[in-house]
């Protein structure tokens, strides 16, 4: 069916693939450089463990998942996929994406991680990519979370977690000892040391 002259169809994710394709190179798009109308909401949803979801069905497409995470785009709060000619609001339950994995490179102040997310995005994590751990406001347990790009943050999983505090060591920050893990000469703080178990 054909809109009125003047008047912009409904969005919805084919459009916003067939957009995003045209305007892809290899790696994220450059969404910054992007000032589209904005078109309205879609009905996709990020849930917490990483899943998308279109009109409440999982997207079982790696590719096309991998192709919505590259143009996804944070403003405050909310979240847009956005492609040169459209701009669309997506709900995110928790972070837009959750790091599966990590490998270690060097020891000690060499140590370098990398973490790789659900979308095979990889995150060399240090100064331009920090890694924070949050507190749950209803449990107070650690919430792990490493920055992807632009404010957009993956929740660390457990598994990745729990070896991530294996590699832990104590440091001062600003008069407080602090437990956490370094990478790329940065040290990120987990936990303070008053606070570890006996």
């Amino acid at each position: 069916m054909s809109d009125a002259p003047g008047r912009r169809s409904a969005p919805s994710a084919d459009g916003i693939a067939k957009h995003a394709r045209a305007a892809k190179s290899r790696g994220p798009a450059p969404v910054h450089l992007w000032n589209p109308p904005f078109c309205g909401d879609l009905d996709m949803r990020i849930a917490a463990d990483g899943t998308w979801f279109y009109l409440g069905t999982p997207i079982g497409r790696k590719p096309l998942v991998r192709l919505f995470s590259s143009i996804l785009k944070r403003e405050g709060d909310r979240y847009f996929l956005v492609t040169p000619v459209e701009k669309v609001g997506i709900t995110v339950d928790d972070a837009p994406f959750v790091a599966v994995d990590f490998s270690v490179d060097g020891a000690g102040a060499e140590t370098a991680l990398t973490f790789r997310t659900q979308v095979d995005d990889e995150v060399p994590a240090g100064p331009g990519h920090p890694i924070d751990v949050r507190r749950d406001p209803r449990t107070d347990a650690p919430r792990p979370y490493v920055m992807v790009r632009d404010d957009l943050w993956a929740l660390i999983d457990r598994k990745s977690f729990y070896r991530l505090v294996e590699l832990g060591v104590p440091a001062d920050v600003d008069g407080v000892s602090w437990f956490g893990v370094r990478s790329r000469g940065a040290f990120f703080p987990i936990i303070p040391e008053a606070e570890l178990p006996g």
